[in-house]
């Protein structure tokens, strides 16, 4: 499938999905939406058992596309209108990086700000350019957050510094970011690509029943207590355990060898 705001590169097992619109900073719009909802099919479809996202030219992503906004209002003759179905479309788009059955990293290759930024933190793991930069802008124009900011924030950062970074809307840099656990780490710009791929080579040829198993249980043990987070890693032990990649663990190990896991 071609594409215009998007671009996908399958890198052997690794599938690239670039933000392609970088004379708007990557600004998330509706065609970007539907784009990026087929780019995240397709890269599954192909066999992808890694996804790295990121962005063209010198953004990551600048967010809600705030002209389109307004030419949605203006068209349809009503302000709320980019907050019906594009908005549904967007957070879609979130859904399927944290639902995805392989993980996703980001690497974050200039300025994240506001939805931009959240796509990111949405990712299994964020890599970002030194140069780069985040932010939750809403408050700067009067909005609330979108993208999940306000449930992944706190839970990256704790309760008092999301609340500053969501209230005042202040950019933080990349170093900041890793200090605070917004993010995993920092790496030099030239450099930014080649770590996020060697670590996306790396978990494409882990076990990745398991590694899908771990997204789950993570993303359960925010709504859960801790006997029934037990349940379910009890049932997700089992589950893994049933799995070729495990017997060709274990049989490893015993022999004293690599594993060569398949996804099985």
């Amino acid at each position: 499938m071609s594409y215009e705001t998007i671009q996908l590169e399958m890198r052997g097992a690794v599938a690239v999905i670039t933000l392609n619109r970088p004379t708007a900073l990557n600004a998330l719009t509706v065609a970007m939406g539907q784009e990026f909802r087929s780019a995240m099919n397709e890269a599954l479809e192909r066999g992808a058992r890694a996804i790295v996202l990121t962005g063209a030219g010198r953004a990551f992503s600048a967010g809600g596309d705030l002209r389109e906004m307004q030419q949605l209002a203006a068209r349809e003759g009503r302000l709320e209108a980019f907050f019906d179905e594009p908005l549904s479309l967007i957070h879609e788009c979130v859904r399927l990086i944290r639902e995805a059955p392989v993980p996703v990293i980001a690497a974050v290759n200039g300025v994240a700000t506001g939805g931009g930024c959240n796509f990111a933190l949405a990712c299994d793991i964020v890599l970002a350019a030194a140069s780069a930069q985040f932010n939750q802008a809403f408050i700067k124009i009067g909005l609330t957050p979108d993208c999940g900011g306000t449930f992944i924030l706190p839970r990256l950062v704790g309760t008092k510094r999301a609340t500053e970074l969501l209230m005042t809307g202040d950019m933080i840099d990349a170093r900041r970011a890793a200090e605070i656990g917004m993010i995993n780490r920092v790496v030099a710009d030239e450099e930014l690509m080649m770590e996020a791929m060697g670590l996306a080579e790396r978990l494409a040829n882990a076990p990745t029943k398991a590694l899908a198993s771990i997204k789950r249980l993570i993303e359960e043990s925010a709504k859960s207590d801790y006997n029934a987070q037990l349940k379910l890693e009890h049932k997700a032990q089992l589950q893994s355990g049933q799995t070729k990649d495990f017997r060709e663990g274990v049989a490893a190990f015993i022999e004293k060898r690599p594993p060569k896991f398949t996804g099985g």
